[in-house]
């Protein structure tokens, strides 16, 4: 006689239980939407060609603050994604703003690019983290979404997969509170 053994949803650690049936994992659920939005000061940083900007001149958009550097495994892997993603909006409607917070800025963040094969990707730099003064920079990558007034209306500290359904979904929830708010 031969003895059988049935395994009974057996898990060799913590986690790797099978989730319920229905239940969704997925990095944008870690976006913490505020229950209110919150006014930001207004913070320069700079353009690909060394120009100033701030967020006023994205009012009437939402706009999703992405800060980032090279060395940061998690940033770089989200950098392709990010690109993807911006191409899904009506850019006079929505906008994505990688900043890169590397000390060498451009003379770092461009050759890095190339080897990404991303030399067209558009970012900005804030080499001094005077972004800091607004969004808390003491982890990476992090998200901050801001709404048609330059107002924070939610953010993530933390690596999204932006290919997910689901953030398009979050934007264009966004994007359609604005539009009903202006109604």
């Amino acid at each position: 006689m031969c003895a059988s053994f049935v395994s009974i949803d057996a898990v060799a650690y913590p986690g790797m239980q099978k989730k319920s049936e229905g239940q969704v994992q997925s990095s944008v659920d870690l976006i913490n939407v505020l229950p209110k939005s919150y006014p930001i000061d207004i913070v320069a940083f700079k353009d690909g060609n060394g120009q100033k900007v701030d967020f006023s001149q994205y009012r009437g958009q939402i706009v999703m603050v992405n800060m980032w550097a090279t060395w940061c495994p998690p940033c770089v892997r989200e950098l392709p994604a990010l690109d993807r993603f911006k191409a899904k909006f009506d850019q006079t409607k929505f906008t994505v703003l990688p900043i890169s917070i590397d000390i060498d800025g451009k003379d770092k963040v461009e050759p890095f690019l190339k080897t990404l094969g991303m030399e067209a990707f558009q970012t900005y730099y804030d080499q001094t983290q005077a972004l800091g003064e607004v969004f808390p920079l003491d982890t990476i990558p992090a998200t901050f979404i801001l709404n048609k007034q330059g107002e924070l209306i939610a953010f993530v500290r933390t690596f999204v997969d932006w290919d997910d359904p689901k953030a398009v979904e979050l934007i264009n929830s966004f994007i359609d509170k604005e539009a009903h708010k202006s109604i």
